[in-house]
């Protein structure tokens, strides 16, 4: 076991080494996590005039609530800066929950804009929920044991236990974050080969690249924690994670340009049965088969108004000369409010006349 003034070591207490380059980098990342967790906040309030969605939410507390007091925890606790040794350890310890989980719900909640299968959906949140009871509550327990109990056996053994936790927790929540993402890869590829526009392909060649950027900041992560470099680990992380949330926000708006200038042909669908997995079928504004049934009021849901707000807020500013921005003109043409505040794909422009023919019967003679 590496003594505590090693860069590898601060599992217990701080870091008692003498490199200044060390202490640099550990201010120098706590700088970057808190500068990127405020502008986060800073914009999330700036861009949302509607505070609610699990995006929203989810972007808010992982930002305020996870990378501040994580980063804050850390920088207490490795320049030994208070006696209260609970008081650094609850800091990271709420921030690393707030942090990580956090991150998961964010890429979560916007991954209902590619995928509508509810099952894949609700397998995707369980494991989300169950990761969290399995891998935080050892960790946290394991990390106030390391940092709270005195010199002696049990010290080692609480520490020889973290060290275990420590690499499962971090293999765990990585693989949770490599199968969200490759899902959302998976599905924006199969967006690509049904869609030509080469401008819509560009975003979505440019989302896959974001995607593929967060997992590789990932793996670097988990590269330093299998070398054992716990100190610049743990800062790395909360400066990665401030990234990737940063990211997020920025994917949001390029899928939701990509989603609502999704334009479907047609020939290409002739029945709704042969619609694509990723377009529900429940969010089409008419029924093609049948009449019209009679409106009853819709159940709004966190996935409509993440949706809503997601087009309300990242849409372009209106044309002098129109009155109407962009997005809304092309919006307008291919998709439709219903009454219930969705934003469907409008299939009904394309088939109610092909429909109206079919049904029409030929008058008898006489």
């Amino acid at each position: 076991m590496a003594n505590n003034s090693a860069p590898g070591d601060g599992i217990t207490g701080g870091y008692t080494g003498q490199s200044l380059g060390i202490q640099i980098a550990i201010a120098t990342l706590a700088g970057i996590t808190w500068y990127n967790a405020f502008e986060l906040v800073t914009l999330i309030f700036v861009t949302f005039a509607q505070y609610r969605g699990l995006y929203f939410w989810s972007l808010l507390i992982s930002s305020a609530v996870g990378l501040i007091p994580y980063s804050l925890g850390f920088l207490l606790k490795f320049f030994n800066l208070t006696s209260v040794t609970w008081l650094p350890v609850t800091f990271l310890t709420i921030g690393w929950w707030a942090m990580v989980t956090g991150q998961s719900f964010v890429l979560y909640s916007r991954l209902h804009l590619v995928l509508t299968n509810q099952r894949t959906l609700h397998r995707v949140l369980l494991m989300i929920l169950i990761n969290a009871v399995l891998l935080h509550i050892p960790t946290t327990v394991l990390t106030y044991g390391t940092n709270l109990t005195p010199a002696g056996a049990t010290l080692n053994s609480y520490k020889t236990a973290y060290n275990v936790i420590e690499k499962i927790q971090m293999t765990g929540f990585c693989l949770q974050e490599f199968i969200i993402s490759g899902i959302y890869i998976w599905e924006t590829v199969r967006m690509i080969r049904l869609d030509m526009d080469q401008g819509k392909r560009k975003i979505q060649y440019q989302l896959l690249i974001i995607n593929m950027i967060i997992i590789i900041m990932d793996l670097g992560l988990l590269v330093a924690e299998y070398r054992n470099y716990y100190i610049m680990e743990t800062m790395l992380k909360g400066a990665v994670y401030s990234i990737k949330l940063k990211l997020e926000f920025a994917v949001l708006g390029k899928l939701i340009h990509l989603v609502q200038n999704h334009v479907w042909k047609p020939e290409s669908f002739p029945s709704p049965r042969d619609l694509p997995d990723f377009v529900d079928a429940t969010r089409v504004t008419s029924d093609l088969t049948h009449a019209a049934p009679v409106h009853s009021k819709p159940i709004r849901t966190w996935m409509d108004d993440d949706i809503s707000i997601a087009m309300f807020e990242h849409s372009p500013p209106e044309d002098p000369q129109t009155g109407s921005s962009d997005t809304s003109n092309s919006w307008s043409s291919d998709t439709r409010i219903n009454q219930g505040g969705h934003h469907a794909i409008d299939f009904s422009g394309q088939y109610q006349h092909k429909s109206a023919k079919l049904s029409e019967k030929p008058e008898k003679p006489g």
